[in-house]
């Protein structure tokens, strides 16, 4: 059975979110995990996975997917973000793992676009930049065992969907840390109103990130507060936070970027000052304005965008999902065992969580 997520514990968050409260609200976002569990050959536990997003589903033709992107603090690995930051998009799918599986993750998410997009790729010279994300969760996962597989990655992506879905020990977020308690995959997100037009922003947060006295949920100081033992190895951040924000609204690569600025005063909302070792790195895009890849594209083009006095409520929107996103991953995530050093890492008490900031508010 899920385990409530922040809004059913009757927390007092603000904004209005889509059907879902997840990054799927956005139409075509598609959603799918690895979770792998077991014991490793050297009895070492592996405790990690894949997160897939493809932002414009299972669309036989590559189309651009319009992007800005953020590194709020770069102790972390994003690839493709060099073309994102030159070009103002990128092509196929998004993947977040662990920090030791980039490679294999980009390799097999380069195989599934060639694959997506045969066609394409015989017709044209082309080339797949995918992004791939991580954050380090070598606490609980046997990370330098690299057990994530080719196969592990492909069927994150052949994995993915719409609607709900699941959240905290899963995915790439599976083995995750979050302000001392168990971490992981979290996703909200909020329907925001310009010009009569109604449009979706939704965030997928892999968290990893955070010292336990710095943790504070609705503007309450909880981490101060919560009395729980803190394990041994846990005083230090040695984590990361990967935020993805996908919005239809029209926007240009630039008003992206700025877009991916605000998930940092997202995550800022929970009592992170982006840490010294924390990888807090952010990518924004738009699944509107579909056309063909340039390269096989007319001279001239036209883009539909807002105007950039419209955003605030669309940054308020991101800042607002972002923060309960995390919130999300840490409510959904289940107790996992540390080897390194030995321990529990506890997930956060739903009941004592609401007691104390529904006492506040």
């Amino acid at each position: 059975m899920a385990k409530p997520r922040a809004r059913e514990l009757g927390l007092p968050l603000p904004g209005t979110p889509g059907p879902y409260n997840a990054i799927t609200d956005v139409p075509g976002v598609l959603v799918g995990y690895r979770t792998l569990n077991g014991v490793a050959d050297n009895g070492r536990r592996i405790q990690t996975g894949v997160t897939a997003i493809l932002p414009r589903g299972r669309d036989s033709e590559p189309q651009p997917v319009w992007a800005g992107f953020h590194a709020l603090n770069g102790n972390g690995e994003m690839t493709g973000t060099h073309w994102i930051e030159h070009g103002g998009y990128f092509v196929g799918p998004l993947c977040i793992t662990n920090s030791h599986s980039v490679g294999i993750v980009h390799h097999a998410a380069t195989r599934w676009t060639i694959r997506q997009y045969a066609d394409a790729w015989q017709r044209e010279h082309l080339w797949a930049m995918p992004v791939v994300a991580e954050t380090y969760d070598g606490v609980i996962n046997d990370i330098n065992g690299q057990h994530v597989s080719e196969a592990d990655a492909l069927a994150a992506l052949e994995a993915a969907k719409g609607g709900a879905i699941a959240e905290g020990n899963v995915g790439g977020g599976n083995g995750m840390i979050c302000y001392g308690y168990k971490g992981g995959t979290g996703s909200a997100s909020r329907l925001v109103e310009i010009d009569g037009q109604t449009y979706t922003l939704g965030a997928l947060v892999q968290a990893n990130h955070g010292q336990r006295a710095w943790l504070k949920v609705c503007g309450v100081p909880v981490g101060e507060r919560l009395k729980d033992e803190l394990p041994a190895g846990l005083e230090r951040e040695r984590g990361s936070i990967i935020v993805i924000l996908a919005t239809d609204a029209p926007l240009l690569p630039h008003q992206l970027k700025r877009l991916a600025q605000r998930a940092g005063l997202g995550i800022a909302l929970a009592g992170t000052p982006g840490g010294n070792n924390s990888g807090d790195i952010f990518l924004a895009f738009s699944v509107a304005n579909p056309r063909p890849l340039p390269q096989v594209s007319q001279t001239r083009l036209n883009l539909d965008y807002l105007n950039d006095e419209c955003f605030d409520a669309l940054y308020l929107a991101a800042v607002q999902a972002t923060d309960e996103a995390v919130l999300n991953a840490m409510l959904a995530a289940e107790d996992a065992p540390m080897q390194k050093p030995e321990g529990l890492c506890r997930a956060i008490d739903s009941q004592r969580l609401q007691e104390l900031v529904l006492a506040s508010h």
